[in-house]
């Protein structure tokens, strides 16, 4: 859906038709990328046994999040979301591209363990913007106040999955509840 609104193929709702006013090339291309790493992050993670095959996707997937990551700034703070909320998406972004930084970095030193560990901590913040459609959705068909359930959910939303993804992790065993085979995390 993030694509099809990036390229103009869906509607798009108010709040953000008013985003795409002010940053058309900079909105549209936050959409696609960040819509395009979406889809290419669990078919990486799926394609980690086929080294070659991984590495082509984890590089496309990656250069997909940084342009998402860097589009989000922007356009966070060209949103007319309260306060609240435009400060929780842009610190999604910045999160986001700091854990796509560190996991390059890792996997650059060899580092394949912390590798998968930063890229499951970077879903789990991507998947913020999946909750975030979903928690919305609900509040507006329950009538819920919509600022205030934004504003908290901008931030719930991807510091929850991250939360829980550390707390898993930090308890150094196998990641198979989200990806099979997945090495252990290495002790401290």
């Amino acid at each position: 859906m993030a694509i099809a609104l990036g390229l103009g193929l869906a509607p798009l709702p108010y709040d953000l038709l008013l985003v795409l006013r002010q940053l058309p090339i900079v909105f549209a291309t936050h959409m696609i990328a960040s819509g395009l790493a979406l889809i290419l992050i669990p078919i990486t993670a799926f394609a980690r046994r086929h080294r070659q095959t991984h590495r082509v996707l984890g590089r496309l997937t990656a250069v997909s999040v940084v342009i998402g990551g860097l589009t989000a700034l922007p356009v966070a703070a060209a949103s007319e979301a309260v306060a609240a909320a435009r400060a929780g998406l842009f610190t999604q972004g910045v999160v986001w591209l700091a854990l796509i930084s560190m996991a390059v970095a890792a996997i650059r030193r060899g580092d394949a363990a912390r590798h998968a560990t930063l890229m499951i901590a970077m879903a789990a913040v991507a998947s913020g913007a999946v909750w975030l459609r979903l928690v919305m959705a609900v509040a507006v068909a329950r009538h819920l106040p919509f600022e205030t359930i934004y504003g908290v959910a901008a931030w719930a939303c991807w510091v929850v999955p991250l939360a829980l993804t550390q707390l898993r992790l930090a308890n150094r065993t196998a990641v198979a509840w989200l990806a099979p085979g997945f090495p252990n995390v290495p002790s401290r």
